[in-house]
């Protein structure tokens, strides 16, 4: 008999998508037990795929299973008494004063309870817990925070008070391991701590940016222009960090491409009435001819669009890129030149 000619090939399922029919294959209660090792954004992405997943066929299956098998087999024993081992590594390669920060942020943050209890919390709740604190905390702790969720959290908190936190992240250099112990567990208004004791490195100029990249586009720039007047200098070596949507132009064709497979069409049309004509091009050079060609039509097809849906879909596009560049699938170049991720 043969095969249906058709029936649509079956497509290529992401990582979440993957995590999701293995979970869904384990059962409830296998499943709750991984997810309980997983942060807020995680159970987030993969629930969304879950449900989100339709018509997924035996062979998909199978070809899930089968990696997560050889997956397993190729592991080994090690993770004994890890942590010499990661301080001793990242020392040697990166550099005491730079390795430091990096590994209060991995070791000190696998035992983090309340801040990352905040993670998990809608990001109204969070303002309603740390609107009265001092700017400085509320800094530190959007700083420890998701930057997209950050960004909610910073809308919904005083507009009078959001330049000086944007400039406080920005200038924050680190703190105190202990202070931030104690902050953890009580988020109190004072820090403890010995002057002797390497600070964690959290906040600084990308923490600002990645923020401010995910605030809305007017109070992006109402923000913005209050830091301008307050510090000029800060204010444009924040907005140099910034990733915005025609940087994609910076972006290696292999990482364009990885991108387009992660976003919708109807998205990408809307985000593309308001960019470049170079990123345009770039664009379609990652596509195949036919691909591109309807692309074109759906652009000339699709009138005018307001500024506000434009933007949203740029938004939700640079969110994709960013997730892909934190796991490490495409780099993104800032302003700067910088890798940013």
């Amino acid at each position: 008999m043969e095969p249906n000619k058709n029936q649509p090939a079956p497509t290529k399922l992401t990582g979440s998508e993957r995590a999701a029919v293995f979970l869904m294959s384990l059962g409830e209660d296998q499943a709750a037990g991984i997810l309980k090792h997983m942060g807020p954004k995680e159970v987030q992405r993969i629930g969304a795929a879950m449900a989100g997943l339709t018509n997924i066929s035996k062979s998909q299956v199978s070809e899930v299973l089968g990696e997560f098998t050889k997956t397993v087999e190729e592991q080994t024993a090690l993770g004994v008494g890890t942590d010499d081992y990661i301080r001793k590594m990242l020392t040697s390669a990166l550099g005491e004063d730079k390795a430091s920060g990096l590994i209060d942020r991995i070791l000190l943050g696998r035992n983090s309870k309340g801040l990352e209890a905040l993670k998990w919390m809608d990001p109204r709740a969070v303002a309603e817990v740390i609107r009265l604190e001092h700017p400085q905390i509320i800094a530190i702790v959007l700083s420890y925070l998701d930057s997209d969720h950050a960004a909610e959290v910073l809308s919904y908190l005083p507009e009078r008070t959001q330049p000086d936190i944007v400039l406080r992240i920005a200038t924050l250099e680190g703190i105190q391991p202990n202070a931030l112990a104690e902050l953890d567990e009580i988020l109190e208004r004072q820090f403890t701590g010995t002057n002797n004791v390497k600070s964690s490195s959290v906040g600084g100029l990308k923490s600002a940016a990645n923020i401010l990249n995910f605030m809305d586009s007017s109070k992006e720039a109402a923000i913005m222009d209050r830091v301008r007047e307050v510090d000029g200098d800060l204010s444009q070596k924040i907005q140099d960090l910034m990733f915005v949507f025609d940087n994609l132009i910076d972006v290696d064709d292999r990482g364009i491409q990885a991108l387009l497979r992660e976003v919708s069409t109807d998205n990408l049309v809307i985000a593309l009435k308001g960019a470049d004509e170079a990123l345009k091009e770039k664009i379609f050079r990652n596509m195949s001819k036919r691909a591109a060609e309807m692309l074109r039509d759906d652009l000339e097809a699709k009138g005018p669009v307001r500024l506000s849906e434009v933007e949203l879909a740029q938004k939700e596009i640079l969110a994709v890129a960013r997730r892909m560049a934190e796991s490490g699938d495409i780099a993104l170049g800032g302003k700067g030149g910088e890798q940013y991720v």
